[in-house]
């Protein structure tokens, strides 16, 4: 289906009758990561509603790095619940998912019951960089060299791309998303208007605590973020935290150990 808010067009999936529990992905995913989640949620009783963020996917791309700030997406996702007549909601998001949910949850937090976030840690949280932290995300500084970027990603037939993945996620499909017009551009600018390098040693901004009971996931093998910007995460949390570890994950928990998940969110939400 799709949906207008905030100026633009979403696609989304949107099923079941209960309860709303709104899951947020990261890049390179789409509103299709969470495709196992949503079958155990609505089983259980719940509305499961995934949208395809702004960039991503089936969902409009509009040019400009200053249109993919993190505050106009927390708007994108009022829209969204408004457009769909939802006044609160469960909140799940993963990687850059995660980091808007955090927000969404912080800066309107009479529109969220409970707060999922797996693998990204609350921006409020984020600790000064370290090395492992500096190796992990190497990437995020080649993507700030526009169209240089885009070429390196896409040359060898993805290998920097493949490389980076090392077998994780989905990397056929993403290919195949990344390589429809300004797609790749799009999902870039994610990091270039929020994670510029001139950032890197910025303190975290100051946002309000997290009023929801939240549950913080971190798998144990990511390669890209380290646990202690999750587990640094209980601070801004005044609702009740919780924080599960998943030892034989990697970054990609929902595709990684669905069946584990997917219990421990029909508990949480419950």
């Amino acid at each position: 289906m799709d949906i207008r808010a905030n100026g633009l067009r979403f696609h989304a999936i949107d099923e079941g009758t209960g309860t709303p529990v709104l899951l947020l992905h990261g890049f390179p995913d789409t509103g299709r990561l969470w495709r196992r989640q949503i079958d155990a949620l609505v089983g259980a009783g719940f509305r499961a509603i995934a949208p395809d963020l702004r960039g991503r996917g089936q969902s409009d791309k509009p040019k400009g790095v200053d249109q993919y700030a993190l505050p106009l997406i927390v708007q994108d996702v009022v829209g969204i619940l408004d457009t769909l007549g939802i006044a609160r909601a469960h909140v799940v998001g993963h990687d850059w998912g995660a980091a808007v949910a955090w927000l969404v949850a912080s800066l309107q937090p009479q529109r969220v019951n409970k707060l999922v976030a797996i693998s990204v840690g609350n921006p409020a949280a984020s600790p000064r960089p370290t090395l492992e932290s500096l190796q992990k995300g190497w990437y995020r500084i080649l993507i700030q060299f526009p169209d240089l970027a885009e070429e390196l990603f896409r040359r060898d037939d993805w290998y920097l791309l493949r490389e980076m993945l090392q077998g994780g996620g989905e990397v056929e499909e993403y290919i195949r998303n990344l390589s429809e017009p300004g797609a790749l551009t799009a999902g870039f600018n994610w990091y270039r208007a929020n994670l510029p390098v001139e950032r890197l040693l910025a303190p975290p901004p100051p946002l309000p605590p997290v009023q929801s009971p939240t549950l913080g996931i971190y798998g144990a093998r990511d390669l890209y973020v380290t646990e202690d910007r999750m587990t640094g995460s209980a601070s801004t949390v005044t609702g009740g935290w919780r924080y599960e570890r998943f030892d034989d994950a990697g970054h990609w928990v929902p595709l990684e150990q669905p069946e584990r998940l997917n219990r421990l969110l029909i508990d949480f939400l419950a």
